[in-house]
Protein backbone atom coordinates (compact mmCIF):
# COMPACT_ATOMS: atom_id res chain seq x y z
CA UNK A 1 0.00 0.00 0.00
CA UNK A 2 1.20 3.10 -1.25
CA UNK A 3 0.10 5.78 1.57
CA UNK A 4 -0.65 9.07 0.27
CA UNK A 5 -2.48 10.81 2.70
CA UNK A 6 -2.39 8.32 6.01
CA UNK A 7 -4.87 10.66 7.18
CA UNK A 8 -7.74 9.68 5.06
CA UNK A 9 -7.62 5.97 7.08
CA UNK A 10 -7.90 5.84 10.07
CA UNK A 11 -8.60 2.53 10.40
CA UNK A 12 -6.93 -0.03 8.15
CA UNK A 13 -9.27 -1.82 5.48
CA UNK A 14 -7.69 -5.32 6.28
CA UNK A 15 -8.84 -4.88 10.30
CA UNK A 16 -12.20 -3.47 9.24
CA UNK A 17 -12.40 -6.39 6.55
CA UNK A 18 -11.27 -8.76 9.76
CA UNK A 19 -14.10 -7.86 12.33
CA UNK A 20 -16.83 -7.59 10.01
CA UNK A 21 -15.97 -11.31 8.88
CA UNK A 22 -15.53 -12.40 12.09
CA UNK A 23 -18.77 -11.43 13.17
CA UNK A 24 -20.83 -11.77 10.25
CA UNK A 25 -22.87 -14.89 11.75
CA UNK A 26 -24.22 -12.47 14.02
CA UNK A 27 -25.61 -10.69 10.53
CA UNK A 28 -26.50 -13.20 8.57
CA UNK A 29 -29.88 -13.34 6.93
CA UNK A 30 -30.98 -16.76 8.07
CA UNK A 31 -34.34 -17.03 5.65
CA UNK A 32 -31.68 -16.58 2.23
CA UNK A 33 -29.80 -20.04 3.29
CA UNK A 34 -29.18 -21.18 -0.38
CA UNK A 35 -29.12 -19.74 -4.39
CA UNK A 36 -32.35 -20.54 -5.64
CA UNK A 37 -34.45 -18.20 -3.78
CA UNK A 38 -37.35 -15.95 -4.91
CA UNK A 39 -38.29 -12.91 -5.28
CA UNK A 40 -41.40 -13.58 -2.31
CA UNK A 41 -38.52 -14.44 -0.40
CA UNK A 42 -37.01 -11.13 -0.35
CA UNK A 43 -40.16 -9.18 -0.37
CA UNK A 44 -41.28 -10.06 3.85
CA UNK A 45 -37.36 -8.97 4.49
CA UNK A 46 -37.96 -5.67 2.59
CA UNK A 47 -41.53 -4.81 4.21
CA UNK A 48 -39.37 -5.80 7.69
CA UNK A 49 -36.70 -3.07 6.90
CA UNK A 50 -39.38 -0.42 5.70
CA UNK A 51 -40.66 -0.43 9.78
CA UNK A 52 -36.65 0.76 10.86
CA UNK A 53 -36.21 4.53 10.42
CA UNK A 54 -32.93 4.02 9.51
CA UNK A 55 -33.78 2.82 5.89
CA UNK A 56 -36.59 4.04 3.47
CA UNK A 57 -37.45 1.11 1.06
CA UNK A 58 -39.61 2.46 -2.05
CA UNK A 59 -40.84 0.21 -4.56
CA UNK A 60 -39.31 1.82 -8.11
CA UNK A 61 -40.78 0.06 -10.79
CA UNK A 62 -41.89 -3.20 -12.04
CA UNK A 63 -40.47 -6.34 -13.81
CA UNK A 64 -41.86 -7.41 -17.21
CA UNK A 65 -44.10 -9.31 -14.92
CA UNK A 66 -44.61 -6.91 -12.72
CA UNK A 67 -42.99 -7.59 -10.30
CA UNK A 68 -41.96 -5.04 -7.78
CA UNK A 69 -38.31 -3.67 -8.08
CA UNK A 70 -37.07 -2.47 -4.71
CA UNK A 71 -34.89 0.28 -4.04
CA UNK A 72 -33.60 1.07 -0.45
CA UNK A 73 -31.63 4.19 1.09
CA UNK A 74 -29.77 4.09 3.79
CA UNK A 75 -26.97 7.06 5.51
CA UNK A 76 -26.78 10.59 4.99
CA UNK A 77 -23.61 11.16 3.94
CA UNK A 78 -22.49 13.27 0.80
CA UNK A 79 -20.92 10.51 -0.90
CA UNK A 80 -23.57 8.69 -2.83
CA UNK A 81 -23.43 4.90 -3.58
CA UNK A 82 -25.78 3.32 -5.66
CA UNK A 83 -25.00 -0.81 -4.85
CA UNK A 84 -27.47 -3.00 -7.70
CA UNK A 85 -27.20 -7.15 -7.29
CA UNK A 86 -29.21 -10.07 -9.27
CA UNK A 87 -29.09 -8.23 -12.96
CA UNK A 88 -28.76 -11.77 -13.71
CA UNK A 89 -31.46 -13.70 -12.57
CA UNK A 90 -28.98 -16.91 -11.51
CA UNK A 91 -26.63 -14.82 -9.79
CA UNK A 92 -27.37 -14.20 -5.94
CA UNK A 93 -24.65 -14.50 -3.61
CA UNK A 94 -24.30 -10.60 -3.52
CA UNK A 95 -28.11 -10.31 -3.04
CA UNK A 96 -27.96 -12.69 0.24
CA UNK A 97 -24.94 -10.55 1.33
CA UNK A 98 -26.46 -7.15 0.88
CA UNK A 99 -29.46 -8.30 3.18
CA UNK A 100 -26.29 -9.04 5.36
CA UNK A 101 -25.27 -5.90 5.12
CA UNK A 102 -28.70 -3.94 5.79
CA UNK A 103 -28.54 -5.88 9.28
CA UNK A 104 -25.03 -4.94 9.72
CA UNK A 105 -26.39 -1.58 9.42
CA UNK A 106 -29.13 -1.89 11.90
CA UNK A 107 -27.06 -3.51 14.87
CA UNK A 108 -25.80 -2.46 17.91
CA UNK A 109 -22.55 -3.87 19.39
CA UNK A 110 -18.75 -3.46 19.31
CA UNK A 111 -18.46 -2.32 15.59
CA UNK A 112 -20.55 0.90 15.87
CA UNK A 113 -18.18 3.08 15.04
CA UNK A 114 -17.67 1.48 11.81
CA UNK A 115 -21.50 0.98 10.74
CA UNK A 116 -21.45 4.81 11.85
CA UNK A 117 -18.78 5.74 9.83
CA UNK A 118 -20.76 4.32 6.87
CA UNK A 119 -23.58 5.94 7.08
CA UNK A 120 -22.35 9.25 7.77
CA UNK A 121 -19.87 9.64 5.24
CA UNK A 122 -22.39 7.48 2.55
CA UNK A 123 -25.40 7.52 1.53
CA UNK A 124 -26.43 4.11 -0.18
CA UNK A 125 -28.85 3.04 -2.97
CA UNK A 126 -29.31 -0.56 -3.17
CA UNK A 127 -31.50 -2.41 -5.40
CA UNK A 128 -31.07 -6.14 -4.37
CA UNK A 129 -32.90 -7.40 -7.09
CA UNK A 130 -32.92 -6.00 -10.67
CA UNK A 131 -34.37 -9.05 -12.44
CA UNK A 132 -36.95 -10.49 -9.95
CA UNK A 133 -38.44 -12.36 -13.29
CA UNK A 134 -35.18 -14.00 -13.96
CA UNK A 135 -34.78 -15.28 -10.42
CA UNK A 136 -37.97 -17.07 -10.23
CA UNK A 137 -36.86 -19.64 -13.22
CA UNK A 138 -32.96 -18.87 -11.83
CA UNK A 139 -32.53 -18.19 -15.16
CA UNK A 140 -29.52 -15.04 -16.27
CA UNK A 141 -32.04 -12.88 -18.76
CA UNK A 142 -35.33 -11.73 -18.08
CA UNK A 143 -38.75 -12.66 -19.45
CA UNK A 144 -37.86 -10.71 -22.73
CA UNK A 145 -35.24 -13.18 -22.70
CA UNK A 146 -32.99 -9.79 -22.97
CA UNK A 147 -29.94 -9.93 -21.01
CA UNK A 148 -30.39 -6.68 -19.07
CA UNK A 149 -25.78 -6.40 -19.13
CA UNK A 150 -26.65 -6.16 -22.79
CA UNK A 151 -28.92 -3.59 -22.89
CA UNK A 152 -27.58 -0.33 -21.36
CA UNK A 153 -28.17 1.04 -25.09
CA UNK A 154 -30.61 0.19 -26.35
CA UNK A 155 -32.99 0.08 -23.06
CA UNK A 156 -35.64 -2.45 -24.16
CA UNK A 157 -35.96 -4.10 -20.90
CA UNK A 158 -38.03 -2.03 -18.34
CA UNK A 159 -35.83 -3.66 -15.57
CA UNK A 160 -32.85 -1.77 -17.71
CA UNK A 161 -34.40 1.48 -18.15
CA UNK A 162 -34.81 1.34 -14.46
CA UNK A 163 -31.54 0.96 -13.71
CA UNK A 164 -30.37 3.45 -16.23
CA UNK A 165 -32.98 6.42 -14.65
CA UNK A 166 -31.43 5.75 -11.06
CA UNK A 167 -28.27 6.30 -12.25
CA UNK A 168 -29.31 9.75 -14.22
CA UNK A 169 -31.45 11.02 -10.83
CA UNK A 170 -28.94 9.85 -8.25
CA UNK A 171 -25.95 10.60 -10.00
CA UNK A 172 -23.38 8.69 -7.58
CA UNK A 173 -20.10 8.73 -6.95
CA UNK A 174 -19.70 5.25 -6.70
CA UNK A 175 -21.66 1.96 -8.01
CA UNK A 176 -21.23 -1.66 -7.18
CA UNK A 177 -22.17 -3.97 -9.92
CA UNK A 178 -22.70 -7.35 -8.27
CA UNK A 179 -22.25 -10.62 -9.98
CA UNK A 180 -21.61 -14.19 -10.25
CA UNK A 181 -19.32 -15.82 -12.52
CA UNK A 182 -18.23 -19.41 -13.37
CA UNK A 183 -16.83 -21.63 -10.79
CA UNK A 184 -14.54 -22.60 -13.28
CA UNK A 185 -12.48 -19.31 -13.68
CA UNK A 186 -8.81 -19.67 -12.54
CA UNK A 187 -6.56 -16.90 -11.33
CA UNK A 188 -4.41 -16.89 -13.87
CA UNK A 189 -2.86 -19.93 -14.84
CA UNK A 190 -2.75 -20.92 -11.44
CA UNK A 191 -4.99 -23.99 -9.92
CA UNK A 192 -6.62 -21.69 -7.47
CA UNK A 193 -10.49 -21.06 -8.49
CA UNK A 194 -10.68 -17.09 -8.86
CA UNK A 195 -13.38 -17.14 -6.06
CA UNK A 196 -13.58 -13.49 -5.91
CA UNK A 197 -13.15 -10.85 -8.90
CA UNK A 198 -13.36 -7.51 -9.61
CA UNK A 199 -12.97 -5.11 -12.51
CA UNK A 200 -13.36 -1.57 -12.90
CA UNK A 201 -15.16 -1.68 -16.63
CA UNK A 202 -13.69 0.00 -19.58
CA UNK A 203 -15.38 2.71 -21.01
CA UNK A 204 -13.92 2.65 -24.24
CA UNK A 205 -11.73 0.01 -26.37
CA UNK A 206 -8.74 2.18 -25.64
CA UNK A 207 -8.95 0.77 -21.96
CA UNK A 208 -8.62 4.97 -21.34
CA UNK A 209 -7.86 5.64 -17.77
CA UNK A 210 -9.95 9.04 -16.14
CA UNK A 211 -10.53 10.09 -12.57
CA UNK A 212 -13.57 8.13 -12.86
CA UNK A 213 -12.13 5.18 -13.56
CA UNK A 214 -9.02 5.65 -11.48
CA UNK A 215 -11.42 5.71 -7.84
CA UNK A 216 -12.65 2.27 -9.01
CA UNK A 217 -8.87 1.17 -9.84
CA UNK A 218 -7.91 2.36 -6.23
CA UNK A 219 -11.03 0.95 -4.60
CA UNK A 220 -10.27 -2.40 -5.98
CA UNK A 221 -6.79 -2.38 -4.54
CA UNK A 222 -7.93 -1.77 -1.23
CA UNK A 223 -10.42 -4.07 -1.42
CA UNK A 224 -7.95 -7.25 -2.85
CA UNK A 225 -5.49 -6.24 0.26
CA UNK A 226 -8.82 -6.67 2.47
CA UNK A 227 -9.61 -10.07 0.88
CA UNK A 228 -6.13 -11.62 0.20
CA UNK A 229 -6.35 -12.09 4.29
CA UNK A 230 -9.52 -14.55 4.00
CA UNK A 231 -8.48 -16.18 0.45
CA UNK A 232 -4.53 -15.79 -0.26
CA UNK A 233 -4.47 -16.05 -4.25
CA UNK A 234 -8.31 -16.73 -4.90
CA UNK A 235 -8.49 -13.06 -6.02
CA UNK A 236 -8.83 -12.54 -9.88
CA UNK A 237 -9.63 -9.91 -12.41
CA UNK A 238 -11.91 -9.74 -14.76
CA UNK A 239 -11.73 -9.03 -18.63
CA UNK A 240 -10.66 -5.15 -19.20
CA UNK A 241 -12.05 -6.21 -22.86
CA UNK A 242 -14.56 -3.70 -23.58
CA UNK A 243 -18.04 -4.40 -24.18
CA UNK A 244 -19.70 -1.51 -25.08
CA UNK A 245 -23.56 -2.61 -24.67
CA UNK A 246 -23.13 -2.95 -21.05
CA UNK A 247 -23.75 -1.06 -17.99
CA UNK A 248 -20.63 -1.47 -16.29
CA UNK A 249 -18.57 0.32 -19.12
CA UNK A 250 -21.21 2.53 -19.93
CA UNK A 251 -22.02 3.57 -16.39
CA UNK A 252 -18.24 4.10 -15.83
CA UNK A 253 -18.28 6.46 -18.97
CA UNK A 254 -21.38 8.60 -17.75
CA UNK A 255 -19.50 9.65 -14.70
CA UNK A 256 -19.80 7.21 -11.48
CA UNK A 257 -16.63 4.82 -10.56
CA UNK A 258 -18.05 1.75 -11.12
CA UNK A 259 -16.47 -1.76 -8.95
CA UNK A 260 -17.20 -4.97 -10.58
CA UNK A 261 -17.62 -7.65 -7.85
CA UNK A 262 -18.02 -10.91 -9.57
CA UNK A 263 -18.61 -14.26 -7.23
CA UNK A 264 -16.72 -17.27 -8.43
CA UNK A 265 -15.95 -20.85 -6.96
CA UNK A 266 -14.87 -22.17 -3.29
CA UNK A 267 -14.36 -25.76 -3.01
CA UNK A 268 -16.99 -27.56 -0.97
CA UNK A 269 -18.95 -24.53 -1.13
CA UNK A 270 -21.92 -25.27 -3.56
CA UNK A 271 -24.45 -22.85 -1.96
CA UNK A 272 -21.89 -20.34 -2.13
CA UNK A 273 -22.26 -19.38 1.78
CA UNK A 274 -18.79 -18.51 2.49
CA UNK A 275 -18.59 -16.91 -0.74
CA UNK A 276 -21.56 -15.00 0.79
CA UNK A 277 -19.55 -13.70 3.51
CA UNK A 278 -16.43 -12.63 1.90
CA UNK A 279 -18.51 -10.52 -0.33
CA UNK A 280 -20.48 -8.90 2.82
CA UNK A 281 -16.63 -8.41 4.00
CA UNK A 282 -15.84 -7.16 0.97
CA UNK A 283 -18.49 -4.07 0.82
CA UNK A 284 -18.07 -3.43 4.17
CA UNK A 285 -14.51 -2.45 3.66
CA UNK A 286 -15.25 -0.79 0.46
CA UNK A 287 -17.53 1.23 1.70
CA UNK A 288 -15.46 2.23 4.47
CA UNK A 289 -12.77 3.45 2.25
CA UNK A 290 -15.05 5.08 0.43
CA UNK A 291 -16.23 7.18 3.19
CA UNK A 292 -12.46 8.02 4.48
CA UNK A 293 -11.35 8.48 0.63
CA UNK A 294 -9.22 5.95 1.98
CA UNK A 295 -8.95 4.57 -1.67
CA UNK A 296 -6.16 7.66 -1.95
CA UNK A 297 -4.06 5.97 -0.41
CA UNK A 298 -3.60 3.03 -2.92
CA UNK A 299 -1.57 3.19 -6.14
CA UNK A 300 -3.42 2.47 -8.95
CA UNK A 301 -0.20 0.68 -10.19
CA UNK A 302 -1.19 -1.95 -8.19
CA UNK A 303 -4.26 -3.11 -9.63
CA UNK A 304 -2.99 -4.17 -13.06
CA UNK A 305 -1.22 -6.55 -11.14
CA UNK A 306 -4.66 -8.75 -9.73
CA UNK A 307 -3.95 -11.57 -12.31
CA UNK A 308 -6.73 -11.96 -14.63
CA UNK A 309 -9.20 -14.40 -14.64
CA UNK A 310 -8.60 -17.70 -16.58
CA UNK A 311 -10.50 -21.18 -17.15
CA UNK A 312 -8.43 -23.72 -16.41
CA UNK A 313 -10.87 -25.45 -13.46
CA UNK A 314 -12.99 -28.59 -14.22
CA UNK A 315 -15.17 -30.20 -11.44
CA UNK A 316 -13.52 -33.71 -11.63
CA UNK A 317 -9.87 -34.40 -13.06
CA UNK A 318 -8.69 -38.21 -13.37
CA UNK A 319 -4.72 -38.31 -14.25
CA UNK A 320 -2.86 -40.84 -15.79
CA UNK A 321 -5.23 -43.21 -16.28
CA UNK A 322 -4.82 -45.78 -19.08
CA UNK A 323 -7.87 -47.03 -21.39
CA UNK A 324 -8.26 -50.26 -23.65
CA UNK A 325 -9.58 -49.73 -26.83
CA UNK A 326 -10.18 -51.68 -30.49
CA UNK A 327 -6.11 -53.22 -29.38
CA UNK A 328 -4.29 -49.85 -28.20
CA UNK A 329 -3.22 -48.77 -24.52
CA UNK A 330 -3.87 -45.03 -24.07
CA UNK A 331 -2.54 -42.57 -21.15
CA UNK A 332 -5.49 -40.34 -20.80
CA UNK A 333 -6.45 -37.72 -18.25
CA UNK A 334 -10.49 -37.30 -18.10
CA UNK A 335 -11.59 -33.57 -17.35
CA UNK A 336 -15.42 -33.31 -16.04
CA UNK A 337 -17.69 -30.95 -15.44
CA UNK A 338 -20.89 -31.40 -13.14
CA UNK A 339 -24.26 -28.81 -14.92
CA UNK A 340 -26.74 -27.91 -12.51
CA UNK A 341 -30.66 -29.25 -14.21
CA UNK A 342 -33.88 -27.80 -13.26
CA UNK A 343 -35.72 -30.25 -11.22
CA UNK A 344 -39.39 -28.35 -10.66
CA UNK A 345 -40.62 -31.86 -9.82
CA UNK A 346 -38.04 -33.87 -7.78
CA UNK A 347 -38.36 -32.34 -4.20
CA UNK A 348 -35.72 -30.06 -4.97
CA UNK A 349 -34.21 -27.26 -7.15
CA UNK A 350 -31.96 -29.05 -9.10
CA UNK A 351 -29.74 -32.17 -9.76
CA UNK A 352 -26.56 -32.67 -11.60
CA UNK A 353 -25.63 -34.12 -14.94
CA UNK A 354 -22.34 -34.39 -15.34
CA UNK A 355 -20.70 -34.89 -18.78
CA UNK A 356 -17.01 -35.79 -20.14
CA UNK A 357 -15.71 -32.49 -21.28
CA UNK A 358 -11.86 -33.28 -21.59
CA UNK A 359 -9.74 -36.30 -22.87
CA UNK A 360 -6.04 -36.40 -22.96
CA UNK A 361 -3.19 -34.51 -21.68
CA UNK A 362 -4.96 -32.23 -18.89
CA UNK A 363 -1.44 -30.88 -17.57
CA UNK A 364 -2.24 -27.13 -17.27
CA UNK A 365 -5.73 -28.02 -15.83
CA UNK A 366 -6.81 -28.65 -12.50
CA UNK A 367 -9.55 -29.76 -10.81
CA UNK A 368 -11.69 -29.06 -7.69
CA UNK A 369 -11.53 -32.63 -7.59
CA UNK A 370 -8.32 -35.08 -8.75
CA UNK A 371 -8.32 -38.77 -8.83
CA UNK A 372 -4.71 -40.24 -9.64
CA UNK A 373 -5.70 -43.40 -12.13
CA UNK A 374 -2.17 -43.78 -11.85
CA UNK A 375 -1.30 -48.18 -12.51
CA UNK A 376 -5.11 -47.82 -12.96
CA UNK A 377 -7.35 -48.82 -15.98
CA UNK A 378 -10.59 -46.92 -17.59
CA UNK A 379 -13.63 -49.30 -17.98
CA UNK A 380 -16.72 -47.64 -19.02
CA UNK A 381 -19.54 -48.42 -16.70
CA UNK A 382 -21.64 -51.37 -17.23
CA UNK A 383 -25.40 -51.57 -17.44
CA UNK A 384 -26.98 -54.35 -15.16
CA UNK A 385 -29.03 -56.77 -17.23
CA UNK A 386 -31.93 -58.03 -15.06
CA UNK A 387 -34.52 -55.64 -13.94
CA UNK A 388 -34.73 -54.82 -10.67
CA UNK A 389 -38.83 -54.34 -9.30
CA UNK A 390 -38.25 -51.42 -8.32
CA UNK A 391 -35.75 -48.14 -6.56
CA UNK A 392 -36.22 -49.74 -3.07
CA UNK A 393 -34.29 -52.38 -3.98
CA UNK A 394 -31.31 -50.24 -4.38
CA UNK A 395 -30.10 -50.80 -0.68
CA UNK A 396 -26.75 -49.56 -0.29
CA UNK A 397 -24.91 -52.54 0.53
CA UNK A 398 -26.01 -53.84 -2.74
CA UNK A 399 -25.13 -50.65 -5.21
CA UNK A 400 -21.66 -51.19 -3.82
CA UNK A 401 -21.51 -54.75 -4.83
CA UNK A 402 -22.44 -53.66 -8.29
CA UNK A 403 -20.21 -50.84 -8.10
CA UNK A 404 -17.30 -53.08 -7.28
CA UNK A 405 -18.47 -55.34 -10.27
CA UNK A 406 -18.16 -52.79 -12.66
CA UNK A 407 -22.01 -51.53 -12.51
CA UNK A 408 -22.86 -47.95 -13.12
CA UNK A 409 -26.59 -48.16 -14.21
CA UNK A 410 -29.01 -50.60 -13.25
CA UNK A 411 -32.89 -51.39 -14.73
CA UNK A 412 -36.13 -50.75 -12.70
CA UNK A 413 -39.30 -52.45 -14.09
CA UNK A 414 -41.75 -49.27 -12.63
CA UNK A 415 -39.63 -46.09 -12.83
CA UNK A 416 -41.40 -42.92 -12.47
CA UNK A 417 -38.38 -40.32 -12.97
CA UNK A 418 -40.57 -37.27 -11.12
CA UNK A 419 -40.73 -39.17 -8.03
CA UNK A 420 -37.11 -39.89 -7.77
CA UNK A 421 -34.44 -37.53 -6.07
CA UNK A 422 -31.39 -38.56 -8.19
CA UNK A 423 -29.42 -36.77 -5.19
CA UNK A 424 -29.99 -40.21 -3.55
CA UNK A 425 -29.14 -42.63 -6.05
CA UNK A 426 -25.80 -44.27 -5.75
CA UNK A 427 -26.32 -46.10 -9.26
CA UNK A 428 -27.60 -44.59 -12.33
CA UNK A 429 -30.98 -46.28 -13.00
CA UNK A 430 -33.19 -46.47 -16.33
CA UNK A 431 -36.37 -48.10 -17.77
CA UNK A 432 -35.67 -51.72 -18.76
CA UNK A 433 -36.34 -51.46 -22.16
CA UNK A 434 -33.79 -48.35 -22.84
CA UNK A 435 -30.95 -48.52 -24.66
CA UNK A 436 -27.92 -46.86 -23.08
CA UNK A 437 -24.05 -47.40 -23.80
CA UNK A 438 -21.76 -45.74 -21.41
CA UNK A 439 -18.51 -45.94 -23.77
CA UNK A 440 -15.83 -43.17 -23.63
CA UNK A 441 -16.19 -39.99 -25.77
CA UNK A 442 -16.04 -36.70 -25.55
CA UNK A 443 -19.33 -34.29 -24.06
CA UNK A 444 -20.78 -37.99 -22.99
CA UNK A 445 -21.86 -39.04 -19.80
CA UNK A 446 -19.06 -39.65 -16.98
CA UNK A 447 -19.88 -42.92 -16.10
CA UNK A 448 -16.81 -45.57 -15.58
CA UNK A 449 -14.66 -47.23 -13.39
CA UNK A 450 -11.06 -47.55 -12.48
CA UNK A 451 -9.54 -51.18 -12.15
CA UNK A 452 -6.33 -51.93 -10.59
CA UNK A 453 -3.74 -54.35 -12.14
CA UNK A 454 -5.97 -57.39 -10.30
CA UNK A 455 -8.99 -56.64 -12.50
CA UNK A 456 -10.42 -54.87 -9.14
CA UNK A 457 -13.05 -51.74 -8.99
CA UNK A 458 -10.53 -49.29 -6.60
CA UNK A 459 -13.31 -46.13 -7.86
CA UNK A 460 -16.79 -46.01 -9.61
CA UNK A 461 -17.35 -42.78 -11.00
CA UNK A 462 -21.00 -42.68 -11.63
CA UNK A 463 -22.71 -39.19 -13.40
CA UNK A 464 -19.57 -37.88 -12.94
CA UNK A 465 -19.28 -38.03 -9.02
CA UNK A 466 -16.39 -40.08 -7.46
CA UNK A 467 -17.35 -43.37 -5.08
CA UNK A 468 -14.47 -44.53 -3.77
CA UNK A 469 -14.41 -48.44 -2.94
CA UNK A 470 -11.50 -48.87 -1.00
CA UNK A 471 -13.57 -47.17 1.79
CA UNK A 472 -11.13 -44.59 3.21
CA UNK A 473 -13.84 -41.75 2.49
CA UNK A 474 -17.40 -41.53 2.26
CA UNK A 475 -19.27 -40.97 -0.91
CA UNK A 476 -22.08 -38.51 -1.67
CA UNK A 477 -24.79 -40.09 -3.82
CA UNK A 478 -25.73 -38.34 -7.29
CA UNK A 479 -26.83 -40.72 -9.47
CA UNK A 480 -29.13 -39.85 -12.69
CA UNK A 481 -32.09 -40.82 -14.11
CA UNK A 482 -31.26 -41.68 -17.55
Amino acid sequence: MTLLNAKCQTTPVTKVAQDVFDLHSSYKELSLHNRRFKHQDIVPLLQQLAKNPLFQVQTVGKSVEQRDIFLVKAGTGKTKVLLWSQMHGDESTATMALFDLFNFLQKTDKLDAIRQQILENTTLYIVPMLNPDGAERFTRRNALEIDLNRDALRLQSPEAQLLKSLRDSLNPEFGFNLHDQSRLYTVGTTSKPATISFLAPPFDHAQTVDTVRDRAMRTIVGMNEALQQFIPGQVGKYSDEHEPRAFGDNIQKWGTSVILIESGGYKGDPEKQYIRQLNFASLVSALHLIGENGYTNYSRENYYKIPQNERYLFDLVVRNVRYQDNGRSTLLDVGIIRDEIDAPRANRDFYYRSSIQEIGDMSVFYGYEEVNGESLSLVPGKVYPAPFKDIMALTAARSKELLAEGYTTVRVEKLSANNIDPINLPLNVTRKSKKVSHDLNLYSGANFVLKDAKGQVRYAIVNGFVYDLTGTKPSLFHGLVL
